[in-house]
């Protein structure tokens, strides 16, 4: 099976990074592509690699479990503090300056699947998220295929 490998640069918009992310994500269970449409984000901090946004979720789920506590209790002292705590670092991480933000897409369908094949290379950079930022696509066939699945295998996704 050949892989095709598309490059988005965001730049500095972390927004639009999200976006396009969550864009992905709706393709791939609407359309059934979980192997086929695989993404990664590179970021040049080792600071923004996504894992502090993924351990606030679980933190936001965690009183909706429990149900609410009665009046005047520990429990809800406690609820209301993380919530504060979390209402706190959203806009310091907000502040701070986000560097460059690529996003590298691999294609991988197999050899019959040449037209939708076709079609998600058309689709994707004409789609709201990814029309701005700038694109790259590269095929087995190009002389940098080899570096790109390097650069793709070693990103952390």
């Amino acid at each position: 099976m050949a892989h095709i490998y598309m490059t988005f640069d965001f730049g500095t918009d972390e927004e639009k990074a999200q976006q396009a992310r969550h864009k992905l994500d709706g393709w791939k269970q609407a359309f059934r592509l979980d192997k086929k449409l695989l993404y990664k984000f590179e970021r040049p901090s080792p600071e923004d690699d996504g894992t502090a946004h993924a351990e606030a979720a679980p933190a936001k789920k965690e009183p909706h479990k429990t149900g609410k506590p009665a009046k005047g209790t520990k429990g809800g002292q406690a609820a209301g503090a993380r919530a504060k705590a979390q209402k706190e670092e959203k806009p310091a991480a907000a502040e701070t300056p986000t560097g460059p933000v690529k996003l590298h897409l691999r294609l991988a369908f197999s050899g019959h699947e040449k037209m939708t094949e076709e079609r998600w290379l058309k689709r994707i950079p004409t789609e709201e998220p990814f029309k701005e930022a700038a694109s790259e696509t590269v095929k087995p066939s190009d002389r940098t295929f080899a570096e790109m699945e390097g650069k793709f295998e070693a990103l952390e996704g």
